[in-house]
């Protein structure tokens, strides 16, 4: 039986506001996406996740949804996307929509509704309740873009929960209307042919009984944002939440299960591996993927990243797929952490251990993060908690497609400021240049597609010293083996005796690989695949 594609596949997340303008306001549309497919096919990965496209009055850019089943006219029309769709499908990608079910906006009808009067029939489909036996709110909860997560409501008397901004009230999702409602929101899309969701702060989506007080974080510190003064225990992370996966997962399962025919959930999830493992389902399936992001912050060295590699896959359920990110929306870019030289070395890594990788737009450029002065910041956390280094803004700059204006991005100027090496770090500079980055993107992810043992062979993790970060890609009689240089200095790997008639696949440098004795001898910042036999 074949692997279904979400596993041997390769996902592009887009950010809409920052991919392709077409109608010249500067901000990324549906139809600039559609224009760009053959660039995504050309770049060799197999489906892309959009970020929120609904509508939307953008307190979050998007992910606080004031309507469920229709386009933000910001971003086009249902027809549009439809047309996205239609192309996409006609290229062989697939596509897979943000799904926002923690929390809507508060312009939403069913928010508007529910705060009418205590007596509305919407009430409890959000989290109402009566201040604090002294006044103040309910509890302790902290915004995860600080201060309270509770705001007082005047007309009614009583507050409501909100784990991000005011404006993006909480879903009770204990009532079963809530569930219902959403449910079909996911059968309005999958009816259209989506193929399927990345589903946004799933972690968050349950909160305790009662609403107790979450611990104090004895380790905080103020750089660290106010959200961490408490461990979110009661505010996050509750056993019921498997329930309301496991039934996501059954209306996902219910549109297809063949190879190329599967939908697929892929949860947000920020958690300790032990805990992020039970996202996976126990004795109902949960979600497909729930995403691993460890690669972000991980220690930059070789020992520590062959621990996490091995722990991990050591932690997985049976039948579990692993999964690997190097960096989103919301997260620092993968240039701005590791470099440029090990950005390099970061997308061998991404790209060729076991699981499904997921890439962020522009990182295939070597994007780094862009300053952004104080009079054009638009992200409400960088707004509420200036100067501690906690904005997105910065990783959600445009795309670069060339040297001319506004580097083909838009006619107009765009949202956010672009990099300032834009007339240089961009598509159609980048493709003619062998070296670049982009190409080293291109040629592993045709690697990746022509070799199974990448897709859905076995890891088995390499002895190795220094900054060598080594281990075996094997299917069947296809062996590969990936070494990695972590440092700037030259490493050198012993290699194993089944390794010793190797040929190169690929090297982030110019030039053959050297092997003298047995001994792999690798460049500063040099990474590369080796095929035996």
């Amino acid at each position: 039986m074949s692997a279904p594609w979400w596993q041997t596949g390769t996902i592009y997340q887009v950010y809409p506001r920052s991919f392709q303008d077409t109608n010249g306001d500067g901000i990324g549309d549906l139809n600039g996406i559609t224009q760009r497919l053959d660039y995504l096919v050309d770049l060799g990965i197999d489906a892309i996740w959009i970020s929120p496209i609904f509508p939307s009055p953008m307190s979050d850019f998007g992910y606080d949804v004031s309507e469920y089943c229709d386009v933000d006219g910001r971003f086009g029309t249902l027809a549009d996307f439809d047309a996205l769709l239609a192309q996409a499908h006609a290229r062989g990608l697939k596509v897979l929509l943000d799904f926002v079910p923690n929390h809507t906006s508060d312009r939403h009808h069913w928010f508007l509704e529910s705060r009418a009067s205590r007596s509305s029939p919407k009430r409890d489909w959000y989290l109402w309740h009566d201040p604090a036996p002294g006044g103040g709110p309910p509890s302790n909860w902290i915004s995860d873009f600080g201060g309270s997560a509770w705001e007082w409501d005047e007309a009614t008397g009583q507050y409501y929960y909100h784990a991000f901004l005011k404006e993006q009230p909480d879903l009770n999702w204990r009532n079963p209307a809530v569930q219902a409602a959403m449910h079909d929101v996911l059968r309005f899309w999958f009816d259209r042919g989506v193929d399927g969701f990345r589903i946004d702060v799933l972690w968050h989506m349950v909160k305790a009984a009662g609403f107790p007080d979450n611990p104090s974080n004895p380790a905080w510190q103020p750089a660290m944002g106010e959200m961490h003064r408490v461990l979110q225990v009661n505010s996050t992370d509750q056993p019921e939440v498997h329930m309301l996966a496991a039934a996501m997962r059954d209306i996902a399962d219910s549109y297809g299960a063949g190879a190329q025919s599967a939908r697929v959930l892929i949860g947000e999830i920020y958690l300790p591996v032990e805990r992020l493992m039970h996202y996976y389902g126990g004795e109902r399936p949960g979600v497909h993927l729930p995403f691993n992001f460890q690669l972000i912050d991980a220690p930059w060295n070789a020992r520590a990243l062959a621990n996490l590699i091995a722990e991990y896959e050591a932690a997985l359920p049976p039948g579990g797929w692993p999964n690997w990110v190097l960096g989103n929306h919301d997260r620092p870019r993968v240039a701005a952490k590791r470099g440029q030289a090990q950005a390099r070395i970061a997308a061998v890594l991404l790209l060729t251990l076991r699981g499904t990788p997921t890439l962020y737009y522009g990182d295939e450029l070597g994007l780094s993060d862009v300053a952004i002065p104080p009079e054009q910041v638009r992200d409400p956390r960088e707004l509420r908690e200036p100067g501690l280094g906690l904005g997105r803004d910065p990783v959600r700059t445009p795309m670069s497609w060339a040297a001319s204006k506004n580097a083909d991005f838009s006619t107009a100027r765009p949202w956010l400021p672009l990099h300032q090496d834009w007339p240089t770090r961009n598509v159609e500079r980048m493709a003619q240049n062998p070296g670049s980055i982009l190409e080293l993107y291109r040629q592993l992810l045709a690697v990746r597609r022509e070799h199974p043992a990448l897709t859905i062979g076995s890891l088995a993790m390499l002895d190795a010293e220094g900054d060598v970060l080594a281990y075996e890609r094997r299917h069947e009689a296809q062996r590969l083996l990936v070494a990695l240089n972590l440092g700037a200095h030259a490493q050198s790997l012993a290699l194993p005796g089944w390794a010793g008639d190797c040929r190169l696949l690929l090297s982030t440098t110019a030039g053959p690989p050297r092997i003298e004795g047995g001994v792999l001898l690798l460049r500063p910042d040099e990474g590369v695949i080796l095929t035996v036999g």
